[in-house]
This record gives C-alpha cells, sequence and structure tokens, in this order.
C-alpha cells in the first residue's frame, strides 16, 4: 500500500526510550568483542596482531590505498599505522609509490612476500569463522547473516543488490506481518488495518489467476526487504495492491522497480489501465506513484484503522 516513510515523517524516539537503545547496542558490542576475542587467538599466535592482520587484507584486496585511507577506513590513530607500514616494509611485506593522480601522496602495495604472509593469515580466519558457524543449524546461520546484513545496512554501508522473484510458502505470512507492524508503529493504525491485509492475501491464494494477476517479492541478502500485488479490478483495469519496502533498503529504488514490474504485466495481459487505492499521510508512496504516471482521480475522507483518514484513488492508462 506504501513505502516505508521517510525517518522525517517518523515520531522521534524519547529519551528513555533512546538511553534504553544504547544500553542494549553497547551490551551487544561487548558481548561481540568477546566473541572475536575468542575467534581470533589462533591468529593472535601468529606474528601479526589482529589490526595488522586487518591491515594486511585491506591491502590484498583494494589497490591504491594510502595510509590516510588505511586510518580512515580503519578508524586507526595515524602514528600506529604509520609504525605498522614501517614495520612491514622493513620486512618486505609491501612497497611504496607515488600517486599518477598525486605526486605527494604515496600508494601502498602488498609484495610477492607481503601476499604469501596474508594468505595463511586469511585462510586461518576464514577457518575460525566457518567453526563458528558450524555450531549453528542452517537456518540460524542465514538468521545470523541476514541479521549483520540488517545492521550494516541501517548503519550506512547497504549493498544496492536485490533481485524481484515469485513468492515463496512463508512468504504472504510475511507480507501481512510487516504491513501491520509498518502501519502500527508509523502511523497507529489499529488492528483493523491487519485485518484488510489478511484478507487481500487470502483472496489472492484462495483465487489467483497467474493469466491476469502477479506477486513480487524484492529480496536482497537471501531475505525479503520489498513486495506488491497487481491484482484483476475487472476485465479492463488491473489494481495494484500493498506495495512494502523495509526500512533496510530504503533509497534502492525498489518501491520504484516493482511498481514499474506490475506496469509491464498489466500491459502484457492485455489490461487497459491501472488504479490503486491509497492515503493522503502517505506521502513517500504517492511520489512513487506519481513518478510512474498515475493521476489522482478522486479522493473521500472516511475514518477507518482508528484513524480520521482521506482515502484516495489514482489511476493511468496503460
Amino acid at each position: 500500500m506504501s513505502a516505508r516513510p521517510s525517518p522525517l515523517d517518523s515520531p522521534q524516539p524519547t529519551l528513555d526510550a533512546l538511553s534504553t537503545r544504547a544500553e542494549s547496542v553497547r551490551r551487544f558490542n561487548r558481548f561481540y568483542t568477546r566473541q572475536i576475542g575468542l575467534l581470533h587467538e589462533h591468529l593472535l599466535e601468529s606474528d601479526y596482531s589482529l589490526t595488522e592482520a586487518r591491515i594486511l587484507y585491506e591491502l590484498a584486496h583494494r589497490d591504491g590505498l594510502t595510509s590516510s585511507d588505511l586510518c580512515r577506513e580503519l578508524g586507526l590513530n595515524a602514528g600506529y599505522v604509520s609504525r605498522v607500514i614501517a614495520g612491514f616494509e622493513k620486512r618486505g611485506l609491501i612497497v611504496k609509490k607515488r600517486s599518477e593522480a598525486d605526486a605527494r601522496v604515496s600508494e601502498l602495495a602488498l609484495t610477492a612476500s607481503g601476499r604469501k604472509t596474508f594468505k595463511p593469515l586469511n585462510q586461518a580466519s576464514r577457518k575460525e569463522v566457518m567453526a563458528l558457524l558450524g555450531q549453528l543449524t542452517e537456518d540460524q546461520q542465514r538468521q545470523l547473516v541476514d541479521a549483520m546484513a540488517q545492521i550494516t545496512g541501517l548503519l550506512g554501508e547497504s549493498t544496492p543488490s536485490y533481485v524481484l522473484r515469485y513468492p515463496r510458502p512463508g512468504d504472504m505470512g510475511w507480507i501481512v506481518c510487516k504491513q501491520a507492524e509498518l502501519y502500527a508503529h508509523e502511523y497507529g493504525w489499529n488492528t483493523e488495518f491487519e485485518a484488510l491485509v489478511a484478507e487481500i492475501v487470502a483472496k489472492y491464494l484462495r483465487e489467483h489467476d497467474p493469466a491476469s494477476e502477479r506477486c513480487w517479492i524484492a529480496e536482497k541478502d537471501g531475505r525479503p526487504v520489498g513486495s506488491i500485488f497487481v491484482v484483476r479490478h475487472d476485465a479492463e483495469t488491473a489494481q495494484l495492491r500493498l506495495l512494502y519496502v523495509d526500512a533496510s533498503a530504503r533509497g534502492m529504488g525498489i518501491g520504484h522497480r516493482l511498481v514499474d514490474e506490475c506496469l509491464r504485466f498489466a500491459r502484457s495481459v492485455g489490461y487497459q489501465r491501472m488504479m490503486l487505492w491509497t492515503n493522503s499521510v502517505l506521502a513517500d508512496a504517492r511520489r512513487i506513484y506519481e513518478k510512474a504516471g498515475f493521476r489522482l482521480v478522486e479522493e473521500e475522507a472516511h475514518h477507518s484503522f482508528g484513524k480520521d483518514l482521506i482515502g484516495q484513488i489514482w489511476a493511468r492508462e496503460l
């Protein structure tokens, strides 16, 4: 029905809530730091510290890095990095060369000896992580990796890749859950809305005609992050329903892509027109619909989901 609203539209947490969540983050950091310490006990038995191994890792996987780049990327002190680099040079692990873009800057690169030194460190680190994952079931491993991807995305390092696919068992329950959570948390809508979403999904499952109706799931890093339906309104009109994009995937154009897929499908099966019903408070969704060529054709005040709302019908020719 709508994409997730922007942070500016979302209610801000109270100081008490923020403080409680901060303690949860700190508790997780302490736990994870202990895990990483245990994970790298074997690695630290080598001639290199964990931080030195991290520097070697960056140099092995990225060209043209400078000491300043390492300080910024790894959050390290410039003096410390300078001492590590000098030690690496003395051991013949790295070489410095003048940057072609700026002769005042020295770029760092691993030598053949440096790559040979890094290889067993990298293998040991991978082996330790695999041993940790090996203690978990397949489902638990997926949950762990998905949770890490969500943390990374929320803190600003989201990977733009995603795929659109057809629904699998369990996806429809996920759609009802995420729609209900979104509108309850962001707009204060009551369980009437969850009931409506459940009815729409149940009708689709019971009466779905693949020749004229379709659902897509947007998936990123192995987990669903978006969804949309196109269903039959009448013989010539398709209806777009239940557009959703998860917070972890905002800014990637998934909402626009989902709507475009609906339009493409509707044209391919012979619909002449597409319409949708939404509410005026859903500003982000309206912007997606407008960009896709929809125009407001009707609106009416109503009281639903525990709120006074203005319902809108948007439509466009295909």
